[in-house]
């Protein structure tokens, strides 16, 4: 069977040496959109290294190397075909802001194999610590098609559900660039679906499409700029599932509403202990569309937790 539950789940972490300075964050900050206008006072905290701060996001490309998706693919008891593979979701939970330069220790383990009958749902669980003690927390939720049926646990619903029925507080339109994921991948990701129309194709889309965690970090960046005043050291948690592709060059739709208080945040939250903070914290919920495909959604489920 290509997938071994129980070796994956029992596999020891992986540890690796991690390290990044300001023209990574720079960099990231460049290809998930940042920079236009680019003498805007806002925009120069994300370009200028004498004014540089760091948005959370960053975390999932520190270091460089393989995304999260990819190094699960090489724990022990996982042997799937990349070309089955789906990204599902990412959670991060930040336990102190991070630096512009920084050197950690990054160790990531399977902590949840679910069996989905037709598919299986792997989470890999990072923890980065550094000389001070714990940075941050991400896990990436990776869906394997074809490769469920072993008996195991189901797990929690992997449907995203609907945005709040009421309109947002606040909608926010960000136009992306053609070079978008040209951009983004320097941060690491070098699979050609985002690269070469070829591969796109036989991959069944009609164009190379942005990396999930492109639009994850250009979320992140809307709802920081929008209503916590550019200040990324406010942001306590992000997670969300992706519900579907956006194309280099399309503009996103990102509607936000308000919420306080850990019952709004309910079971969903999961991972990473976020929920355990919920009760001191204030929430934003996040719908996010692209405007040239009628809305359709690409984020689903997404929560900035903020103080």
């Amino acid at each position: 069977m290509p997938i071994d539950a129980a070796g994956v789940l029992g596999a020891a972490p992986r540890v690796r040496e991690i390290a990044w300075d300001h023209k990574d964050v720079q960099l990231y900050h460049l290809g998930i959109g940042a920079g236009r206008p680019a003498t805007d006072p806002g925009e120069l905290r994300y370009t200028l290294e004498s004014r540089l701060h760091v948005l959370p996001s960053f975390a999932t490309v520190a270091g460089g190397g393989a995304p999260g998706v990819i190094r699960t693919l090489s724990v022990p008891g996982v042997d799937v075909d990349l070309a089955h593979v789906l990204h599902g979701g990412q959670r991060l939970r930040l336990h102190r802001p991070v630096p512009v330069r920084g050197r950690a220790t990054a160790a990531a383990r399977v902590v949840a194999a679910y069996d989905k009958g037709t598919a299986a749902v792997l989470v890999l669980r990072t923890e980065v610590t550094d000389a001070d003690g714990p940075l941050w927390t991400d896990e990436a939720e990776v869906y394997v098609r074809g490769e469920g049926g072993w008996g195991g646990e189901r797990g929690p619903s992997g449907r995203p559900s609907p945005p709040p029925a009421e309109p947002a507080d606040h909608v926010a339109e960000r136009v992306l660039r053609e070079d978008q994921a040209l951009l983004y991948r320097l941060s690491g990701d070098w699979n050609p679906l985002h690269a070469d129309p070829e591969f796109a194709a036989r991959a069944g889309f009609e164009r190379p499409v942005l990396h999930g965690l492109c639009t994850y970090g250009a979320t992140l960046k809307t709802v920081v700029d929008t209503l916590l005043d550019g200040d990324v050291t406010r942001v306590r948690s992000y997670r969300t599932r992706f519900a579907g592709v956006v194309y280099p060059g399309e503009t996103l739709r990102v509607r936000m509403w308000r919420q306080t208080g850990a019952e709004r945040y309910g079971a969903q939250s999961g991972g990473a202990g976020e929920a355990e903070e919920a009760g001191e914290a204030a929430e934003v919920r996040v719908a996010v569309s692209a405007v040239e495909r009628d809305d359709a959604p690409v984020l689903a489920d997404t929560v900035v937790r903020y103080g």
